[in-house]
């Protein structure tokens, strides 16, 4: 449970239990009405000074005065956990995370991103653009309140059985483990696989030595951002001319031109079961067609024209924005 909820759920406890001690008391020592002991509980509580319903004996006097001093405590983390629960954006919050649930649940074919770490951070920017579905799960209630509010997001641990399947692990697609621990990276990677037997599983890790577990726990994919880091360091050192046309090509060079990849099913029914010649894919929409995933031979850099595109095979093509939009346009049943 959200600790704010927690903590406005326990101040309500105590506040109600206080009220109920202070009537029993102004019953039992004034012989008063229930409705007047109530009245009389509340504006000793909320130190209001209200003139008293009748005049006090000493008994109840001492009581009052031992009353007042019990409840100065109570009264003051009451208001404390309303203002945190209202006005810092805790009712926001749970209303968030009761609107994820209900969007979880409708979710089919997505990916769930374990950590909204920095590689995570990334992972789900990438997939926002692509207009891919995600859900992210994140433990860290801090960390979950800044995920942007357009982001399903669900709060609890990926390691744990419950949590994969309440974010629909039996429905999803992939599942890409990004949290900062290698250790649960390793448990939810196992978990997910005995899960979901087919699920794609990308993993991230920090040492080298942690990868060749993760492929033994059934990941698909393992990707060592530090390893990966300081190679692209040095090759902007010693082949710069390729980092920068790699950058081109995955769009961060700031350019307007993407690398994209369209499978045979996204071909409209006359575009299927044809050569690239046949296509002329250049000739009317201006893209580039890098390279080809065939079903058998598997990935073809720079493919010649006669490079048939068959069932399960996929194209990879470089373009602007306005090329792609082209080739969606006369190639894809999108267009």
């Amino acid at each position: 449970m959200n600790k704010q909820l927690e903590n406005l759920i326990t101040a309500s406890l105590l506040f109600a239990g206080s009220i109920a001690i202070g009537t029993i008391g102004f019953i039992s020592i004034e012989n008063v009405s229930l409705i007047d002991a109530i009245y009389m509980s509340i504006i000793t509580i909320s130190t209001v000074g209200f003139t008293e319903v009748t005049e006090l004996s000493a008994t109840g006097r001492i009581f009052t005065s031992i009353y007042i001093l019990l409840n100065l405590g109570i009264f003051a983390y009451t208001v404390s956990a309303l203002s945190s629960y209202f006005f810092e954006g805790k009712l926001k919050s749970i209303f968030k995370s009761y609107k994820s649930g209900m969007e979880i649940s409708k979710l089919k074919n997505h990916v769930i991103v374990c950590g909204f770490g920095r590689n995570g951070m990334q992972a789900c920017e990438e997939l926002e653009k692509s207009g891919r579905d995600f859900v992210i799960i994140e433990k860290d209630a801090q960390v979950a309140e800044e995920i942007p509010e357009k982001m399903i997001w669900y709060h609890g641990d990926a390691t744990h059985d419950d949590t994969l399947k309440a974010v629909g692990i039996e429905r999803a697609e992939t599942i890409i483990v990004a949290t900062p621990s290698d250790a649960s990276n390793v448990f939810i990677t196992l978990t997910a696989r005995h899960t979901h037997e087919t699920i794609n599983i990308i993993s991230r890790a920090t040492n080298v030595e942690t990868e060749s577990k993760l492929y033994r726990a059934g990941a698909n994919r393992v990707i060592l951002p530090d390893v990966l880091g300081g190679m692209f360091m040095a090759q902007l050192i010693t082949k710069p001319t390729v980092i920068e046309f790699l950058n081109l090509l995955n769009g961060s060079s700031g350019q307007n031109y993407h690398l994209e990849e369209f499978g045979y099913e996204q071909l409209k029914e006359k575009h299927r079961n044809k050569t690239l010649k046949e296509l002329e894919i250049k000739k009317h929409c201006g893209v580039t067609v890098v390279g080809v995933k065939d079903n058998m031979k598997g990935i073809i850099p720079s493919p010649d024209e006669d490079t048939f595109i068959g069932k399960d095979d996929h194209l990879i093509i470089l373009g602007s924005d306005r090329t792609l939009k082209s080739f969606v346009e006369q190639y894809t049943t999108q267009g």
